[in-house]
């Protein structure tokens, strides 16, 4: 009895033993985040307060311990609260999104009366060394080098490798090799601590250039015309008397000499290279690498085209490539037209300011026409039109009604293949402009480009007031035309807008330098300057010197040409676009010296010679005879001349000569850009004449001296 009592006590000893045993050491696993575990007693489920008596670090080999425990936010005397603490959570968050490591892990080591132990134990990733590539040439690599982001010094993540893998692949299946297959290998430096070395490599494929594009399936639109819609998917160049077999996965296409005879098709270019095409085909200036990203994308451009046709449910149902003889590859389209369909009736709902038939007129779009998707956007003005011309949103929006908003309902089908529409409006209230800001003007005054603003404060708002003060920013020439931004900002509550203009500055001064040498005047040299953001007031401020003084959009330029003694010619103009500030009135003043000796080179310059000099003034203003892209300029030129035995015309070798005349240039200029125009034109009408003096004096020139005669030139 005594025996089977003492066997129990034992037994009970041991399990308590093994209780409090698992109380005092956290649970540990694999990879990943742990926290420390509270003790495992009959108060478990209750959190209990306790004081860090002390912090270890392990697996720390080259990351200071500090600075480790420093991120974590534990430190020794810190209560907390076992076994779910915040505090230990957190600190096991912070440490992973250091990316330093590859696991984390806090546990508790032993508990001294109130007080626990913890152990922060880490696994560290390795930093990197450097990298290079295996299997391309020197050349690529170098620039491959500029697209990739990997940064020596920093940790290495499995997400590193893979983004600089997909850098790679992209970088050459944009050159053309669609097959490049890019693996990464890295191994430890040996001459650094804790840093490894990554290796990718590539195997490019071959150059994957597109033989023949075959489409298959299409009844209602040419080949021809629907690759053209393929912008990035083109067919390499040929020139041979062996045309391909005709064949496709998706079904043969047949041509006909005889049926392109008998229809007349050599009278339509058109058909006249599509009869050629097996034999040649002109391709010099576009490129035939196939790019699977763009071919996506072309895809969905030729299914574009077909729903402007009408065949709004067309789609690309299939489509391969595969490699052939020469090396390179055959596309393969396989598409699924349906049937066209047609616009039936339009009609509208919501309209108050413009009546239906107005509305219609502008749509113009009638019942019977062929459904166009793209055509529909962009009469109700979702889209840009390319051909310019009234939309429906411009007529509202150019009449202050900023809210506008129109919705084409399709309402039914009828017969199969007519949609009617329905035009729900809303037209909300007309918008007045409150505020107008400008930014990114660092160089040029503010009030130049406010001054040529359509859109002011206190005006209604337009669409086309937009537009055209995008136009007028970009004509200045100080930004740059693609990046101006304007960006409407309504307030519906009092129905007003702001506006805010973002310009990009760009250098827009000049300067050209030449020379020559020969041509029986030996050295030859000339420098020209143009400042076209010059600013005349600034000139005795030297802050804003660059390397002039800019900023007023003024203009001023210096040209000198000179070959020594023999030939000198000077020309300085200056320009104030705005005259008094107010209103768009140009002022011109030029200054003009020249010096042509006709003597032999080693003699005196100064025996026969023609030196002019003068200058003059114009005024250009804005006239609206046709609209305001109209200017008119008028101006008053003088020029004298000094002869010293230079036969310039007969009988009249020495002496001065004058010339005093008037020009009037009309020009009308639309462009709506300077550099690169898209839209607009240019043209100028120039008149130029002088005082007729011989009708003054009175005068019978016929036996006066060459001296009389060309005094004042007519």
């Amino acid at each position: 009895m005594y025996r089977k009592t003492l066997h129990f006590c034992l037994l009970v000893l041991a399990v308590l033993a093994t209780l409090h045993l698992h109380a005092q050491i956290g649970m540990q696993g694999g990879k990943g985040m742990h926290s420390a575990l509270a003790p495992a007693t009959a108060e478990a489920d209750r959190p209990k307060e306790y004081e860090i008596g002390g912090i270890t670090v392990t697996g720390a080999k080259y990351l200071d311990e500090e600075l480790l425990m420093a991120v974590t936010g534990l430190s020794v005397g810190q209560k907390v609260h076992l076994p779910n603490d915040e505090n230990i959570a957190k600190a096991i968050r912070n440490l992973w999104k250091q990316e330093f490591f590859s696991n984390a892990s806090i546990t508790i080591t032993k508990f001294i009366d109130n007080k626990v132990f913890l152990n922060i134990s880490v696994e560290e990733r390795p930093r990197l060394s450097k990298y290079n590539f295996k299997g391309i040439k020197p050349g690529e690599a170098k620039e491959l080098k500029e697209k990739l982001v990997l940064v020596k010094e920093r940790v290495v993540t499995e997400a590193t490798k893979k983004e600089a893998v997909v850098r790679i692949t992209k970088f050459f299946t944009d050159k053309g090799y669609g097959k490049c297959k890019v693996t990464v290998t890295e191994r430890p430096d040996t001459l650094a601590v804790n840093k490894i070395i990554l290796t990718f490599n590539i195997d490019k494929g071959y150059k994957t250039h597109i033989n023949q594009i075959n489409i298959a399936g299409n009844e209602h639109a040419g080949e021809m015309r629907l690759k053209r819609t393929l912008k990035s998917t083109k067919e390499n160049m040929r020139l041979t008397l062996h045309p391909p077999a005709e064949k496709s996965v998706y079904g043969s296409t047949k041509r006909s000499f005889g049926k392109y005879v008998r229809n007349f098709g050599f009278l339509s270019p058109t058909k006249t290279l599509d009869a050629i095409e097996p034999y040649f085909r002109f391709k010099l200036f576009s490129s035939s690498k196939f790019n699977p990203q763009k071919f996506e994308d072309d895809k969905q451009s030729l299914v574009t085209y077909y729903n402007s046709l009408g065949y709004r449910d067309a789609s690309v149902v299939a489509d391969t490539e595969y490699a052939v003889e020469n090396g390179n590859i055959n596309v393969e389209i396989k598409v699924k037209e349906g049937h066209e369909y047609y616009f039936g009736d339009i009609t509208w709902k919501g309209n108050t300011k413009y009546s239906d038939e107005q509305l219609s007129r502008v749509l113009a779009i009638k019942k019977g026409d062929i459904y166009n998707q793209e055509l529909l956007e962009t009469r109700i003005g979702r889209q840009l039109n390319p051909e310019g011309g009234e939309d429906v949103s411009s007529l509202y929006m150019n009449d202050g009604y900023l809210f506008f908003n129109v919705d084409p309902t399709e309402t039914s089908v009828t017969g199969g293949d007519t949609i009617n529409f329905e035009m729900r409006i809303t037209e909300g209230s007309q918008a007045t402009i409150r505020d107008i800001s400008i930014a990114g003007n660092d160089r040029t005054n503010e009030h130049v480009i406010r001054r040529e603003l359509r859109t002011l404060p206190g005006n209604k708002f337009s669409r086309e007031d937009l537009v055209r003060s995008q136009r007028e920013i970009a004509t200045l020439g100080f930004f740059d035309a693609q990046k101006i931004g304007i960006q409407p900002k309504p307030h519906p509550e009092d129905g007003t807008v702001d506006i805010d203009y973002t310009v990009v500055e760009k250098s827009s001064d000049q300067l050209s330098l030449s020379a020559g040498f020969g041509g029986g005047i030996n050295f030859y040299g000339n420098i020209g300057i143009i400042f076209n953001n010059f600013s005349i007031r600034n000139i005795f401020k030297p802050k804003f010197w660059d390397p002039l003084p800019v900023g007023d959009g003024q203009k001023f330029s210096i040209n000198y040409s000179s070959n020594g003694a023999y030939y000198n010619s000077l020309n300085t103009s200056f320009t104030e676009p705005w005259l008094g500030g107010h209103r768009p009135n140009a002022l011109t003043a030029n200054i003009v010296y020249s010096k042509y000796s006709a003597s032999a080179v080693g003699t005196d310059p100064n025996l026969s010679y023609l030196r002019m000099t003068g200058g003059g003034l114009a005024m250009s203003k804005r006239i609206k005879w046709t609209d305001d892209f109209c200017i008119l300029t008028y101006g008053l030129y003088y020029n004298n001349y000094r002869l010293v035995d230079y036969a310039l015309v007969p009988n009249f070798t020495d002496g001065f000569s004058n010339n005093l005349y008037a020009k009037i240039v009309l020009g009308r200029n639309s462009i709506d850009q300077p550099l690169y125009p898209r839209s607009g034109s240019n043209i100028s009408l120039t008149f130029q004449f002088t005082p007729p003096y011989s009708a003054f004096t009175g005068i019978d020139y016929t036996n006066e001296s060459p001296q009389e005669k060309y005094k004042w030139i007519e």
